[in-house]
Formats: C-alpha cells, sequence, structure tokens
C-alpha cells in the first residue's frame, strides 16, 4: 500500500484511499500538470481541510503524497537524487494551499533544500465554483509557479560577521498567479532544460578536482570565547581542512548562548547550511567542535552529505602523515578510540575483525557484535603501543648510559621545528607549510658548546609531533608513547611562531597540553620563530612578555649562535651534576 507522509491524524479511511489513488495517477513528462489533476488535489484538500502536496518524478510519475505544506512534507535528502550544483532534483512538487497567497519562505526554502525543479502552490477556494467563459473552474483559484535562479552572486551575500545565505527571493523567481489552464499549457521539459543550462554556466568556475572533498566548514561562537579567538579557530580549521586535502567553499557561523542537543545549531542555520550545500555542490560539513553520533546523525538527516568535526580532520591528517609502522599504530589506536563511543551502525566492515567462537551469542546485535570487535583490536594495538613504549625507554636508558643529555623540540604544529633541527643539526627531516608536516619524532645529534669550558659537547635533539589548540583526547592517549619523549627529555626547547597572529594563544595550548602529561617535562627555554616576518611592536611585546626567550629565524639561520649558548646553560641547569 502505497505510504502517505506527514499529518494522517484524525483522516478517514476513505481520505487516505483518495490520497493513495494519487500515486496512480500520471502526467505527460512535457507538462508541469494538467487541470483534471490541480483540481482533484484541491478537492481532496478541501475536503480533509488541510494543504497536501505531491512529488512528481521528470516521467510524470507520482513519486510521494504528503498531508501539510511542502516544508512539513519535503523529501529527506539523503533520499534525494545526488547530483552536482549544476543539476537540479529532478522533482518537482505540486502543493495546495488554504489561504490566497503566494508560496511561503518556508516552502521556498523547502524548493532550495531539495533542488526541486519546480514548485507550484493550488490557492484554493474552499469550495467549488464554476466561472463562466472559461478560465479556472472547480476548487482552484489560482496558481504560482516557482523556481530556483542560478546567481550565486545573489545567493552568497559575505558579511562582516562571516558568510550567509541571502532572502528567499535571491534564489527564487516566483510567477504572477496564473490560471490553470496558462499553467498547464506550459512547456515543463523546456523550462528544466534552460534552468540546468543557467546552473551550468553559473557554477562552472566552482568545479574542483574531484579527488578532493568540497566543504563547507560551520563554527559556533558560544560566550566563553570571544570573537578574536573564534576567528583564530575558524582560520585553524580552514587550514586543517585543506592540510587533509579539501577545498573550502564557504564558511557559515553563528552566535548562541548554548549548544542545540540535538544539532548543535538551530533549525534554521541547519537549512541554512543545507542550502548552501545544495547551492555549491559540497559534499562534506566539517564543525568547529566534536559532536557526538546523534548530532552527527541529525545533521546528515535534514542536510544530506556526511557531516564530521574537527577531531575527525586532525585524525584524518595524522592518517595521511604516519610513515612508519609505529606511526600507522598510533593513528590507528587514535581513530578506534575515537570511533568506538559514537558506534552507531558505523563500522560496519569491523565486524570480520571478530568472527569466530563467541561473538555471535543469541541475541547479540550486529552492533554489539561491531563494538566487541573494536574493542578486541583497540587491545591487540594497546599491547603493540606497550611494547612500543618499552622499546622506546631501552633506547632512552642505553642514551642515558652514555650520558648523553637530551632536548625535546615542542611547540604548536607548523611553528617550524623540522626547519630548526635541519638548521641546527644539518639534517634533512621532511618541512612543509602545513600543519602536523611531521608526525614520527626524529632524534639528531646536535654539538653545542659547552656552559663552562667551552669545548664541544654533543646532545640529543628530538623533534616532537605539534600541539594544537584542544589536542583531542584520543591522540593524547595512542601518542603516549611518543610523546614519553617529551617528559623523559632533560630540558625543552618551546619554539613558537612569532608571525602567527595567534601566537601567544599558542603558547597558553602548548603548556596547557605539557600540564596534561603524567610526568612533569623538565625546565624549557622559550625560541620565537620567524623574527623575520614580523613587525617591530609585535617583537617589542614578545620580549617585554618573554624577557629570558631566544628571537631565530630557523629559515634565514637568524640567532642560532645565540641559541646554542642557551641550551648549553639550559642543559647545565637541567643535568646538574650528573
Amino acid at each position: 500500500m502505497e505510504t502517505i507522509f506527514g499529518n494522517i491524524q484524525g483522516l478517514k479511511s476513505s481520505q487516505l484511499k483518495q490520497l493513495q489513488r494519487l500515486y496512480h495517477q500520471r502526467i505527460s513528462g512535457d507538462r508541469i500538470t494538467t487541470t483534471d489533476f490541480a483540481q482533484r488535489l484541491a478537492a481532496i484538500s478541501t475536503e480533509i481541510n488541510q494543504p497536501i502536496c505531491t512529488y512528481i518524478n521528470r516521467r510524470g510519475q507520482v513519486i510521494r503524497v504528503g498531508v501539510g505544506t511542502p516544508r512539513q512534507t519535503q523529501i529527506p535528502p539523503l533520499e534525494l537524487p545526488r547530483y552536482g550544483a549544476e543539476r537540479l532534483s529532478g522533482i518537482r512538487c505540486l502543493s495546495t494551499n488554504l489561504k490566497s497567497e503566494q508560496p511561503s519562505e518556508s516552502a521556498l526554502t523547502a524548493m532550495a533544500l531539495q533542488r526541486l525543479d519546480a514548485l507550484v502552490v493550488f490557492n484554493i477556494t474552499g469550495g467549488g465554483f464554476t466561472k463562466r467563459g472559461g478560465g479556472s473552474t472547480g476548487y482552484v483559484k489560482e496558481a504560482y509557479l516557482a523556481h530556483l535562479v542560478a546567481n550565486s552572486k545573489q545567493l552568497v551575500v559575505t558579511q562582516s560577521a562571516g558568510i550567509s545565505i541571502g532572502d528567499a527571493d535571491t534564489y527564487s523567481h516566483i510567477s504572477p498567479p496564473l490560471s490553470l489552464d496558462a499553467l498547464a499549457d506550459q512547456d515543463f521539459l523546456d523550462l528544466v532544460a534552460s534552468l540546468e543550462e543557467e546552473f551550468s554556466r553559473e557554477y562552472v568556475a566552482q568545479e574542483v578536482d574531484a579527488d578532493h572533498d568540497r566543504v563547507v566548514i560551520v563554527g559556533v561562537l558560544t560566550e566563553n570565547i570571544t570573537p578574536q579567538q573564534f576567528q583564530d579557530i575558524i582560520v585553524e580549521l580552514t587550514r586543517l581542512v585543506d592540510t587533509a586535502g579539501g577545498i573550502v567553499l564557504q564558511t557559515l557561523q553563528q552566535k548562541r548562548s548554548r549548544i542545540h542537543p540535538q544539532t548543535v545549531i538551530g533549525e534554521g542555520k541547519v537549512q541554512e547550511v543545507a542550502i548552501a550545500v545544495q547551492t555549491l555542490g559540497a559534499n562534506l560539513v566539517v564543525f568547529d567542535r566534536d559532536l557526538s553520533r546523534s548530532q552527527v546523525r541529525n545533521l546528515e538527516a535534514q542536510i544530506g552529505v556526511r557531516v564530521v568535526d574537527r577531531t575527525e580532520v586532525i585524525l584524518d591528517i595524522f592518517a595521511q602523515r604516519a610513515q612508519s609502522g609505529a606511526g600507522k599504530l598510533q593513528v590507528e589506536l587514535a581513530q578506534l578510540g575515537y570511533m568506538l563511543p559514537r558506534l552507531t551502525g558505523k563500522g560496519e566492515g569491523m565486524s570480520r575483525l571478530g568472527g569466530g567462537i563467541g561473538t555471535r551469542g543469541p541475541g547479540e546485535t550486529k552492533l554489539e557484535t561491531e563494538r566487541r570487535a573494536i574493542q578486541k583490536r583497540i587491545s591487540r594495538l594497546q599491547h603493540e603501543v606497550n611494547q612500543l613504549q618499552a622499546h622506546r625507554c631501552r633506547l632512552r636508558q642505553r642514551r642515558q648510559h652514555r650520558e648523553v643529555p637530551s632536548v625535546a623540540l615542542v611547540g604548536y604544529t607548523n611553528a617550524g621545528k623540522s626547519t630548526l633541527l635541519n638548521a641546527l643539526t644539518n639534517s634533512e627531516v621532511y618541512t612543509a607549510d602545513q600543519l602536523f608536516a611531521t608526525l614520527d619524532p626524529t632524534t639528531r645529534r646536535l654539538i653545542i658548546p659547552h656552559a663552562e669550558t667551552g669545548a664541544p659537547q654533543e646532545t640529543l635533539m628530538t623533534d616532537t609531533v605539534g600541539f594544537i589548540h584542544e589536542l583531542p583526547a584520543s591522540l593524547m592517549d595512542a601518542f603516549r608513547a611518543t610523546l614519553e619523549e617529551v617528559t623523559e627529555a632533560d630540558a625543552l626547547l618551546h619554539l613558537v611562531d612569532l608571525s602567527h597572529p595567534a601566537w601567544l594563544n599558542h603558547i597558553r595550548a602548548v603548556r596547557d597540553i605539557l600540564a596534561q602529561m603524567p610526568i612533569t617535562p623538565g625546565p624549557a627555554l622559550v625560541a620565537f620563530n620567524k623574527i623575520d616576518q614580523v613587525s617591530s611592536e609585535t617583537l617589542a611585546l614578545a620580549r617585554e612578555e618573554f624577557p629570558l626567550a631566544v628571537f631565530i629565524s630557523a629559515s634565514q639561520r637568524l640567532g642560532l649562535e645565540t641559541l646554542r649558548q642557551r641550551l648549553s646553560l639550559l642543559i647545565q641547569y637541567a643535568v646538574g651534576d650528573d
């Protein structure tokens, strides 16, 4: 039996049968509607005293019947055909309206969300009538035809607070009131073809490489952060997406006193995001904060494309950067640790990991089997990480036995740590102007003058993984074997990118992460990098705030001799008489 969607409570069985019979109607493919079909919709709507909507494909088949407005009966995004930004969905909506008015903004929004070929609204009289001399007869007083317009310059409005979608009348066109005869005479296929030709011309410049995700970023400004901090977070998230291989098409933001528990952002903003995704042809939405699995599920159902959070982007970057076996091991552990509490239908491929006796108990659901498989895999990886820790510990004991002091190079991601390591040790560690360019720790021999005698002194310097604001807990736990290089070093060299506008926040973020270490790290020397790219005012502020710091440019090899001397004093202080 054909399904009737929307508000069907209180309807008689005879009325439901009338609605179900609409599924058996067929309209010629080149017509928007026929007068008979329109009158039949209006008659049923009048009898039940509610608006109804029928959704018809380009073959003229009714594919969905709903009781309610276009907004209340719209097709979920995940059930719509997935076309590019230059295509419409291939579905039109014929809707009745109990009031005599133009299509409402909510109806036009529903049209945009579904990328409908057209939206037709029949204003009904409330009772049948006959008009002498032709024209409209029966229950339809007048009709409106609405469709999308291909003008992205109107659709996307840039504001000082961010980017938002324009009003409904900027992305849609509404006809004047039409008679049923005039509406039925229009060539529907010609209309659709001309619209899609316009969309194709408009969006050809927005085509991007198919190998890259096309991303819309969503940020939420809450009361616990300042507008400047929020902008820094959004800029950093944009860089993270770029590093992960995505292309940011648009950024949307909302100011809220508290996060919406179901969708993070409000209902209106969810619709705005969905319209942006449809309009720009995006295939991924990235939020600036961690999302629960239920929030992801709700958002994906309403937006129609994949939704991820900031942590997933960072995990993806780590997965791409991991080169060594140890790095890949820790990345997988972090990914599974992140996935497990969010497992509600995800991880279907994981079930093969847990096959065998004991995983298919009576009444056990597929989800429970998947969760058990992931837990089993996590335990195995945890065992391997423990072995990795023991191996690194033996290496450190050998270095300590040789009485070679060690310095761990720490700092915010992209501060220039690998570039400095290369400059100090004449190495060729991989460097790039990207976040998390270096993932695996690298140790090199560094010769510096002894603090007292001036004689050459051998030191080991280790380049560690870059830190970031609110480093995901799953990464902290998975990379503890790597982070132990920081806690076991005799001293730390904290490198800061002084050219970054948020350098002070970066210092606080690094110190917060160091404070979470299970073992208190050794004494630290702050070194400000990239001084060749900063103003004299910024330099003066940093000198005032951190009078004991060293100021260098690793790429230009400025201040490196001073840094070597300060490192020797730091090591002497850290090691003492040992």
